[in-house]
């Protein structure tokens, strides 16, 4: 199963494109997408509404799973990313591939064991999860690859995910 994980933002986007064969992980491509301020608000969601199709093309992954929006003090920084998850996932509707959400205490839990894992002990885990010789860096992109673990986790676990979501 190829697994598209997204960690949404609007001027960061984290992606990671992950294979899942067995019990075993192989990335392929993990990286980040990102968005000038300078831009206006809708040109920056263009962007990465395209960006997101590009990957899609490109890699066809089968299933998508994407960070749920974690309450966020500032409202409008709350709405702006709502709406790049919002393009990112009509992205996903669009290509014809399942999309999943997963809220951060899911992935930690999934990735680390514990659902109050700090971000070191998250990357540590991808780390050593997908046999990489260092941590994943930028963070949106170690944020991007756990949210493909735990989608991979989910899935083995439990077969028909979509009913359950």
């Amino acid at each position: 199963m190829r697994i598209l994980g997204i960690d949404p933002g609007l001027a960061t986007i984290g992606y990671a494109l992950v294979d899942k064969e067995s019990n075993s992980f192989k990335v392929l491509e993990y990286g980040v997408i990102k968005t000038s301020a300078d831009k206006e608000n809708i040109e920056r969601l263009e962007i990465i509404h395209r960006n997101i199709q590009e990957l899609i093309k490109e890699f066809k992954p089968e299933e998508m799973a994407v960070e749920e929006l974690f309450f966020n003090k500032n409202v409008k920084t709350a709405i702006k990313v709502g709406q790049a998850r919002g393009v990112i996932l009509l992205a996903g509707s669009q290509a014809g591939i399942k999309v999943a959400e997963y809220t951060p205490l899911q992935i930690k839990q999934a990735v680390v064991g514990y659902g109050r894992a700090d971000k070191r002990q998250v990357q540590q885990m991808v780390k050593s999860l997908l046999n990489l010789v260092e941590l994943p860096k930028p963070d949106d992109a170690a944020d991007a690859l756990a949210i493909s673990i735990c989608h991979g986790h989910v899935y083995s676990a439990h077969s028909g995910w979509e009913e359950r979501l």
